[in-house]
């Protein structure tokens, strides 16, 4: 057993690893969101950040973000904290809500996007039929400037304009645009896949009023030390002892694509395959079990169990081909 971790049962253990699913994790990842996100804002005579969009220009425009990362890497709960934990978006009443945040839905249109907006900021009535999405945005508008919100945050955004005609992608480009104009103006964040940026970037508008605010992969040398504190605290949480192999961190790290948020789910996983054993310790064969239940691979593709495990090519599939 790990110095100072408790001798707990099956089910303490298994009660640890879901409280520790819930637990957030900071990393430096953190305090780049948190100083692009302060400089969306207006700052008081203090310079402190108020929960005002910063306008850069005559006209009255605000500015946004756009958060780009592979898949399960872990921006939209780094948006989520960032957003949750400001000091200047933070609700003075119950009738102020600075930050509205939406994911985009299914169909991804600007008109069911509005709706989404709406519904999230806490609108009263549902849009009539008739509406087209400009009416619904003027709604939007109208209602961001009677609850005091500065920030609006659209997630999995690549998927409103990764589908559809170009029409329907300029449409959406340009109703966001309205909505960071002129009086009542928001900042607007977006996050999403690589091609968030690599479509919304072919219109000159959105490259001059966004910040593209790349996450980087996580690298076995450079965050060997922060994954290995990381394994190690959840196993002391969940009274067993951290695993031993000196290899594991890289495996990790190749088997969760290079991406923070799937590596600290594949711990999880682990973690849990080791507390239905009721072990003493996080071992390698755990991380193995619970990977190859994900990805439904045989022991020859599993990079927990195979000798040339950095050869292993992992693509984007749900099927893999045989053992």
């Amino acid at each position: 057993m790990t110095m100072n971790a408790p001798n707990i049962n099956i089910n303490q253990k298994l009660a640890v690893v879901d409280r520790l699913r819930d637990r957030y994790l900071s990393t430096p990842r953190d305090a780049q969101f948190r100083s692009y996100l302060d400089r969306l804002l207006q700052r008081d005579e203090q310079g402190e950040p108020i929960p005002k969009p910063r306008l850069y220009n005559k006209a009255g425009d605000a500015r946004g973000i756009a958060v780009v990362e592979p898949a399960g890497g872990g921006k939209t709960s780094m948006v989520l904290h960032g957003l949750k934990t400001h000091p200047a978006l933070q609700p003075r009443d119950p009738s102020h809500q600075p930050w509205v945040g939406v994911r985009v839905p299914s169909p991804a249109t600007a008109k069911s996007l509005g709706i989404e907006i709406l519904k999230a900021s806490g609108y009263p009535s549902v849009p009539r039929r008739s509406e087209t999405e400009y009416d619904i945005m003027r709604k939007v508008r109208h209602h961001f400037q009677l609850r005091g919100t500065a920030v609006l945050w659209i997630d999995e955004a690549h998927d409103l304009f990764g589908a559809g005609s170009k029409y329907k992608v300029d449409v959406s480009l340009k109703i966001l645009r309205n909505l960071m104009q002129g009086k009542g103006a928001v900042s607007v964040v977006l996050s999403g896949i690589e091609s968030l940026w690599q479509i919304a970037s072919c219109d000159a508008q959105v490259t001059r009023r966004y910040w593209r605010l790349p996450l980087a992969d996580v690298s076995p040398t450079s965050d060997r030390k922060a994954l290995t504190k990381v394994i190690a605290n959840f196993c002391n949480a969940a009274g067993m002892q951290p695993p031993s192999e000196e290899d594991l961190v890289d495996r990790l790290g190749h088997a969760s694509r290079n991406r923070f948020g799937r590596c600290i789910e594949n711990i999880l996983a682990a973690l849990e395959a080791a507390a239905l054993d009721d072990a003493n310790e996080l071992a390698i064969r755990h991380f193995a079990e619970s990977w190859g239940m994900q990805e439904g691979c045989g022991m020859g593709q599993n990079v927990f169990l195979a000798r040339h495990w950095a050869k292993i090519n992992l693509v984007e599939a749900q099927h893999w081909g045989g053992a």
